[in-house]
């Protein structure tokens, strides 16, 4: 069962439950001892699940349930401490806040494991959202009751995770019982003290027949609240069930605005829609989160791993770029080859082609049975990133348009013929701004899109666009396949002259994240992603001629790119291209390092 919709529903109970205690008690304070009295006997309640599953527990679980279970009363205490001083509307928003705070600490300090990224980005989303409303509800709010609210948080953070000890060590119906069965010892010792014993009468006292019923048939409702969420407890991370809490806040506005028909007006209905928004996001990320899990990559599927090849970089690294293309050809074999027709290499001059040198790697590609993906366009792979001829960039931006809209027909009229070219990429990475690039109307893409389309309308077009900094969506609109980069270690633009290179912190699951959410998105879920750049050279400030082989090794290390292709593979994908074909050849070749070249030659043989 999902623990996300028992959460929910869980919650949901708890905060209905809350209303109705509203209209039935109609007072504000409230006597914490009295309250935490009956609270804890009510767990009595337990006893009716144990004819659905009993089982005998080990001593030191049902120790250790009794504990879980006091520590959710004393919990229960201190926000009634909270709750008989402020409004519930200032208290509970911020223990809602810090509990699940809490809880995470304690659930990675005991229980270990973690969080993927919608996960994170859910349980963020989640507590901003009660801090919202915190800040909204504020109006008496005194720092004197803050002690009690942390103190609350911290007990019911403990007590969610030696909950989950115990679900874990045995069933949890029994479980669950032992756990209410640690309230209601707590509750029972009360009454040895005389002073509590009084207050807890005087509440009874204060309580009508009828009111009483009413009130007990609302705490037993709220029992099936507390049941649901502790099951989600036990199926689920402690701390992602307690970030429901805010359903609970949810319910209650939209109750209040129904059932009490309260109005809210101004800057309390803004904060409310704005905290509900975070609310619908946070939980939505969640759902993602546990979708990721639901979805993990079978480490044992086909994966077809390509490369790129540049011949003006192979041809600034070494000059010897045909015997770089054959290196690659005969000794890597790669499954997979994107070449790059750079414009101001094919038509240096206008009117003058030079189709020879692509003329040759695409014959070679094929003579050895490799399929071709041909990148075109203004925007291509490697600094500067725009090839722009000198003759073209003197043109106004509309002939400019015009001349490039010719050379990517020319270069699809020319190789459509060619069985070994698979699929056509327009530009790359279109929409990200990054490069010597001159500005381009927002239609540009599309125009070449229509271009290559009316003169080849059977090969699929490939658009890309940046791992870590695009949105993805406007480039998988554009796209029959859909390509993105991926890159761990960079230097950026603007802080590398100061920090130097920097590591994205992003896991595997990040770019899992993306597809799942472009794909829901799309129009056509279905059609193929990849990895059409996945790093495997160091991203430095210069040329990487300009350095030495030490410092290279140093700042992208054998070991490193291992680590980047088992980071690559657990992020799901079926396809990807390695990035740094030409540069490992340079390595090995004319500096005596062959690893990199070995680790890629390895990898796509399938002999590591």
């Amino acid at each position: 069962m999902n623990w996300l919709v028992v959460a929910i529903a869980g919650q949901a109970v708890i905060g209905s439950s809350a209303v109705f205690d509203k209209i039935l008690l109609k007072r504000r304070s409230i006597e914490p001892w009295g309250y935490t009295f009956w609270l804890g006997v009510l767990g009595l309640f337990a006893v009716v699940l144990l004819p659905f599953g009993y089982m005998a527990a080990p001593p030191a679980i049902i120790a250790l349930a009794l504990i879980g279970g006091a520590a959710f009363l004393a919990s229960a205490f201190f926000a009634f401490r909270a709750l008989e001083k402020i409004e519930a509307s200032e208290s509970l928003p911020l223990l809602g806040a810090f509990s699940p705070i809490a809880t995470l600490i304690f659930s990675l300090q005991v229980l270990g494991g973690g969080l993927n990224i919608a996960d994170i980005v859910g349980f963020a989303f989640l507590i901003l959202a009660s801090f919202v409303l915190f800040l909204a509800e504020r109006r008496d709010f005194k720092g004197a009751v803050l002690p009690e609210i942390l103190m609350a948080a911290l007990l019911l953070g403990a007590s969610h995770v030696i909950s989950k000890i115990v679900f874990e060590e045995t069933s949890f119906i029994i479980g669950f019982f032992w756990v209410k069965m640690g309230g209601v010892a707590a509750a029972l010792a009360l009454l040895f003290v005389p002073r509590v014993r009084t207050l807890i009468k005087a509440t009874r006292r204060r309580t009508g027949t009828n009111g009483r019923f009413l009130y007990f048939a609302n705490r037993g409702y709220a029992a099936l609240g507390s049941l649901l969420t502790s099951y989600a407890i036990a199926l689920s991370q402690p701390a992602l069930v307690d970030a429901t809490q805010n359903v609970r806040y949810l319910t209650i506005f939209i109750l209040a605005w129904i059932v009490l028909r309260e109005r809210f007006r101004g800057r309390d209905l803004f904060a409310k829609l704005v905290a509900a928004m975070l609310i619908v996001i946070g939980l939505a990320s969640l759902a993602l989160g546990e979708h990721l899990r639901a979805t993990v990559p079978d480490p044992n599927r086909p994966i077809a791993w390509g490369v790129t090849f540049s011949q003006k970089f192979s041809r600034e690294l070494n000059g010897n770029w045909r015997g770089n293309f054959l290196a690659v050809t005969e000794e890597l074999r790669p499954e997979r080859m994107r070449l790059i027709a750079y414009w101001d290499e094919l038509e240096p001059e206008r009117g003058e082609h030079r189709f020879e040198d692509l003329d040759w790697q695409i014959a070679e590609a094929e003579r050895a049975g490799i399929p071709v993906v041909l990148a075109m366009g203004l925007k291509m792979p490697r600094w500067p990133e725009c090839h722009l001829p000198l003759w073209a960039a003197t043109l106004p931006a509309e002939d400019r348009e015009a001349a490039l809209g010719e050379h990517v027909s020319r270069v699809v009229e020319r190789y459509k013929a060619r069985g070994g070219v698979v699929a056509w990429q327009v530009e790359n990475e279109p929409f990200l701004a990054f490069g010597e690039c001159p500005e381009r109307p927002e239609w540009a893409l599309e125009r070449e899109i229509e271009i290559v389309r009316a003169v080849d309308a059977s090969r699929p077009i490939l658009v890309t666009d940046s791992g870590e900094l695009g949105l993805w969506y406007r480039a998988e609109r554009h796209a029959d396949i859909f390509g993105t980069t991926m890159y761990r270690k960079i230097y950026p633009r603007f802080i590398g002259p100061i920090f130097g290179t920097w590591e994205y912190p992003l896991p595997p699951d990040f770019f899992r994240a993306k597809e799942h959410i472009v794909r829901l998105l799309s129009d056509r879920p279905t059609k193929r992603f990849v990895v059409i750049e996945l790093q495997g050279e160091p991203w430095e400030p210069r040329s990487l001629s300009s350095y030495s082989p030490q410092e290279l090794v140093l700042s992208f290390s054998p070991e490193y790119f291992r680590d980047t292709i088992r980071y690559a593979e657990e992020t799901g994908f079926e396809e990807y291209y390695l990035w740094g074909v030409e540069w490992w050849y340079w390595m090995k070749e004319m500096h005596g390092v062959p690893d990199y070249w070995d680790i890629a030659r390895n990898l796509v043989n399938n002999e590591e």
